[in-house]
Order: C-alpha cells, then structure tokens, then sequence
C-alpha cells in the first residue's frame, strides 16, 4: 500500500545530473564552476570557531542578507536566503500558489519547475518560448491566471538571455508575482535586480552554486520589495541556513571581484570551446552561462554515452525539443581543449 499523497505517488521527481563514484571523469554536466572560491572563503573556514556548532545559527542569517543588500544596492530586509535557489523556490511555491492554484513557467526551461507544481498540488501552465528559446508575445496570456510565474534568465538547459524589455512589460501585465531566476546572471552581462525597486510583484533570485563556486556549500539568495520578503519569512524553516554557511557565504560576498574575474575566464573559454564546436558540424545556441547547448551532428543520447565511456559526462535531456541537445558545462581550458579532441574523434 502506497501511503503517499497522490500527488506524490503521481509523479517522478526531480533527477539531478550524476555525481559519479568510483571511476573520474572530467565532470561537464552539473554546472559547476572548474575553479576554487574565493580565497577568503578559505581563510573564513580556517578562522571558524567549531565550538560554537552547539548552538543554533541566526535564523534571519542576517550577515549574508546584509552583505547582499550591499551589493545590490539593498536593504536587509528586502532579502531572503535558502539552503540553495531550490529552496528559496520552494518557499515560492508554498508561499504564493495554492494547492489547486496555478504555476507558470517557461518551456523547455529547468525541470524542477513542473516538479515543484506537483508536489504543491498545483496545476501547470506552461509558456511556450519561440524556436529560438525568447518569450513569445503573448506570454502573459499563456500564464493565464497563474499566481506565480518563474522564468530563468539566462534560460536553462538553452542558455539564451531573455529579453529585459519583455521581462518589465510582463511585471506590469501579469496580475500574480513575477519570479526571475538568475542562477547563472554572472556570466551574462546582464542583470534584473533594479526591477525590484520598480515593480513590487517581482523577486530575482541568486545562487551561489554556479559563479560563486560553492556548490556544496548550498546558500541561495532573493530579493523583493519588503512586503514579498515578509510573507515568505512566515513560511522558511526556521534555520534553514547553517552557521558555516552563513560565514563563508558571507566571505565570498564579500569578494565578488575574485567571483568576477573567474565569470570572465569561464566567458572566455566558453566563446573559445563554442566556436571549436561549431567547426565540427554543431548547431550552437547563444549562451549567456557557463554552459553550452549544442546540437551535435549526429544522435544527441548516442553522443552523450560515447562521451562517458571516454570519460566525459555531460547532460543530456530526454524531453521535448530539447532531445537533440547535450548540454556542456564549461570546465577548465584544459578540460575543454580535451573535449573538443575526443568530442572530434567521436564524429
């Protein structure tokens, strides 16, 4: 007998990209950044008092909100933070969509939207992006009456930057609260933060996993008018960010010249692999992440399982209209230059 809500039973769950054991690959399927944070993450971890792991940690984790707020121009209160941007998405969707209610997202986009909708109990509605993965015109109306909308920009798995002009004209339109999900905003040049200040249903919500390079580390970050802010604090688990994370997460804050001088390596070589590729016969899609999207010029799954058994995972998605991708996260210069060699052995 299966005791599980039926919205649970239902569904699949969310499957994150594999985190192999045993056997080393050169690892181009998580996102991850190649290269270490910053150093005074290193120094704040060394100076921790252990000792003080006896006692809960600040439940505002008001260090980080305050260096946030810092560098975006904030104030504290106008800043949550999660254990990660999935939770701080999940506190989204308990806090602004009924069970019963509506979730709108952007298709083909990050798979934990739908799944987030499942286990609230909500129901779908899905937007449609254009062939060339923008917003179309009508998004509001295919959002219908949604009480949240979620859109990544830069987009995932495709890499594409949505445009800002319809990302404001959607905050004025859309009657329920814009979420714009940046996880990846550091390697594209662009930002959505000012729009908080503007429009008092949108929030922008950053990670630390890809740019900062503390993926393990697991410290998401929103911001919002105050009011937004105020009703999600009534639904966060009361410690939902560790006390080491609240200090080095607050460190590499506090270095974001060392997080920008690797964004930019990361730009680098991903302009360098991208053109390699497309020499090889691959459509390439612009991208404004530290991945890229590629369609190869043969079976995109075959591509994928010949890169593991040569020792390069990478992400590939069975799901409409992206199944003829693999998605590539950059890795080192010497990672890539090993890549673009076997990936051209393989063709």
């Amino acid at each position: 007998m299966n005791y599980a809500r039926d919205c649970i039973a239902k569904i699949d769950g969310y499957v994150p990209g594999e985190q192999p054991q045993g056997r080393t690959y050169v690892k181009l399927n998580t996102n991850e950044n190649p290269y270490p944070p910053s150093p005074k993450v290193g120094e704040a971890l060394r100076n921790f008092d252990w000792t003080r792991l006896r006692l809960y940690s600040e439940p505002s984790a008001l260090m980080i909100r305050q260096a946030a707020a810092d560098w975006f121009g904030l104030k504290p209160e106008n800043i949550i933070c999660g254990n990660g941007s999935d939770d701080l998405l999940t506190i989204a969707l308990r806090t602004f969509v009924d069970q019963g209610g509506k979730l709108a997202f952007t298709e083909p986009s990050y798979s934990l939207y739908p799944v987030l909708a499942d286990i609230q109990g909500a129901n779908h509605a899905p937007v449609t992006l254009t062939d060339d993965f923008q917003l179309p015109d009508d998004a509001v109306e295919q959002a219908g009456d949604a009480t949240l909308f979620i859109l990544a920009n830069p987009n995932a798995p495709t890499g594409t930057l949505l445009s800002k002009e319809k990302l404001c004209k959607i905050a004025e339109k859309f009657r329920g609260v814009l979420w714009i999900d940046e996880a990846y905003v550091d390697f594209s040049g662009q930002t959505c933060m000012d729009m908080v200040k503007k429009y008092p249903n949108v929030v922008v919500s950053r990670t630390m996993s890809k740019s900062f390079s503390l993926a393990g580390l697991r410290l998401g970050i929103a911001a919002a008018q105050e009011l937004l802010i105020f009703e999600m604090f009534k639904v966060k688990d009361s410690y939902n960010v560790d006390m080491i994370t609240q200090y080095l997460a607050t460190a590499a804050l506090r270095d974001v010249e060392y997080m920008q001088a690797n964004a930019k390596r990361i730009i680098t070589t991903r302009e360098k692999t991208a053109a390699a590729l497309r020499k090889l016969g691959c459509v390439v899609e612009p991208s404004a992440t530290n991945f890229l999207f590629v369609k190869p010029p043969k079976d995109a799954e075959t591509v994928f399982k010949q890169l593991k058994d040569n020792g390069f995972l990478v992400r590939y998605f069975k799901l409409p209209r992206v199944s003829e991708y693999i998605r590539i996260t950059m890795g080192t210069e010497e990672d890539m230059d090993a890549f673009v060699k076997t990936f051209a052995e393989l063709l």
